[in-house]
């Protein structure tokens, strides 16, 4: 799979509801533009789209950590998401979120042993999708439960993926929903 284009987007929320943060929360996305091989035609066996996403699952954990700024382990939150292209299908998306890309990303934030959280849709150049979000270690930590919008002007095209990987330094700002919060974690199922 080709990439057209590599887009990193990092958000930094310094004030809430009027209120200065203590610390601001920052969230970033990286995407990849990729060319889709099996777009406008049926293939059955989708191997080379599993496979692809764990170079291009590195490649993308990677850059966000560094747009985040910190060390890997600091990275509380994380997500997935793809965008394909009018002559794909959804299940491209599926192909290259699902079995295989987890693995890069926990590998590069430090572990992970909450589910990642994901989304998928078929769309056009400028689609926007919500790249859901969830503390990396327990998938129960309210303050966490997120999402982060993401588009690209000119992607995807008809012919093109986008591989979307989001990730967070903290939950969001003032969050008072109650629930398991992050120094209450285990950390022992992915739940809890």
């Amino acid at each position: 799979m080709e990439i057209r284009k590599i887009v990193t987007v990092v958000e930094e929320t310094r004030q809430e509801a009027g209120k200065e943060l203590a610390k601001p929360t920052r969230k970033v996305a990286a995407a990849a533009v990729l060319t889709n091989p099996y777009a406008g035609k049926y293939v059955e066996d989708l191997t080379p789209l599993i496979d692809a996403s764990v170079a291009i699952g590195e490649l993308l954990t990677k850059k966000a950590v560094e747009a985040l700024g910190i060390a890997p382990e600091k990275v509380e939150s994380y997500g997935k998401a793809a965008i394909v292209g009018t002559n794909g299908e959804l299940e491209h998306a599926a192909a290259l979120l699902h079995p295989k890309l987890g693995t890069p990303i926990r590998d590069n934030v430090g572990g992970g042993k909450a589910i990642l959280p994901s989304t998928k849709k078929v769309g056009g150049p400028g689609t926007a999708i919500d790249v859901s979000l969830g503390f990396k270690n327990a998938a129960y930590v309210r303050t966490h439960f997120d999402a982060m919008e993401v588009r690209i002007a000119d992607a995807p095209r008809e012919n093109e993926i986008v591989l979307i990987i989001a990730l967070t330094d903290s939950g969001r700002p003032l969050p008072r929903v109650g629930g398991l919060t992050v120094d209450q974690v285990k950390g022992e199922d992915g739940l809890r």
